[in-house]
């Protein structure tokens, strides 16, 4: 019998590689996905709900999520760009700010339920761990809570923003032990973790350049210096963040100014009698020039 060589074409080789594109590109961790979107079959049309949080280089977003059959549906977002109206310009990423945009997303969610009320969470920073009760006329809304492929080291900042949610009265399973400052000895220390919510450690940085370096707190913070903010408003600023938050959570979009705008970015279409009247204006343009050339 004749040996058939066997050529490891296309077909061969699909059978060798990761299966779903966003695995293969480090996209979507789908063991952490299948167990937080999959719900009992008894419990049909009642998504299990997910708070996702997301870290850019200038932003964090955070969405309140539901799987559904066609993909994933976002009912509440709020996001650290949305920040600057309540009185936070600068640091948009810190910890204090995670923790800020959870409150709002938690707030904003809630107002859109009609359980603002029902749910107040922490009004005032503790950092103390908190547990909602559940209440007779209405239970709390749960969430799981979904960091994507972020790093679950302690002290991380995706933690900020769930405990933001969590004091802003959402319910999500959690417990101390990836807060800043735990350890197996001496446990949880709530003093650090309020310390980190209202901006201290921001304050302490700012002193600490101001004795050691002038000129790096100048370039380092530029922006807070223009405005005008020393290191002692650090805290005040996000306790009244935390209130003005409280006060409005809604989403207001960005308002359109009346400046010029450049909407026509790329070439209007030219009918074939203007493309033919163009060709006409180069060709007279052209034989004015040579007229002219040859004249001198």
């Amino acid at each position: 019998m004749a040996r058939v060589k066997f050529a490891k074409n296309k077909a061969y080789s699909k059978r060798y590689q990761t299966k779903w594109r966003r695995r293969r590109e480090g996209k979507t961790d789908y063991q952490a996905r299948r167990r937080l979107v999959t719900q009992d079959k008894r419990k049909y049309n009642s998504p299990r709900y997910r708070l996702v949080v997301r870290f850019t280089n200038k932003d964090i977003i955070c969405q309140v999520v539901a799987a559904r059959i066609q993909g994933d549906e976002i009912l509440t977002s709020a996001y650290a760009h949305e920040l600057p109206r309540y009185g936070i310009k600068h640091g948009l990423t810190n910890f204090a700010a995670a923790y800020c945009v959870g409150l709002l997303c938690a707030r904003r969610h809630l107002s859109k339920l009609g359980l603002d009320e029902l749910y107040k969470g922490v009004e005032e920073v503790s950092g103390e761990m908190y547990e909602i009760e559940e209440d007779d006329e209405k239970r709390p809304f749960t969430a799981l809570l979904d960091i994507g492929l972020t790093r679950t080291t302690t002290g991380k900042k995706v933690f900020a923003t769930m405990k933001g949610a969590v004091d802003g009265g959402m319910n999500i399973p959690h417990n101390e032990k990836r807060f800043p400052a735990y350890t197996k000895e001496e446990g949880f220390d709530p003093e650090e973790l309020k310390s980190r919510i209202l901006g201290v450690h921001v304050s302490e940085y700012m002193n600490y350049l101001l004795e050691e370096d002038e000129d790096a707190y100048k370039r380092q913070f530029a922006k807070y210096i223009a405005d005008g903010i020393q290191p002692d408003d650090i805290e005040d600023l996000y306790v009244e963040a935390h209130q003005k938050i409280r006060a409005d959570p809604s989403f207001k979009k960005k308002e359109k100014s009346d400046g010029p705008h450049n909407d026509k970015w790329r070439m209007v279409k030219l009918t074939y009698d203007q493309r033919k009247q163009a060709v006409k204006d180069k060709l007279a343009a052209h034989l004015t020039a040579q007229m002219a050339a040859a004249a001198e």
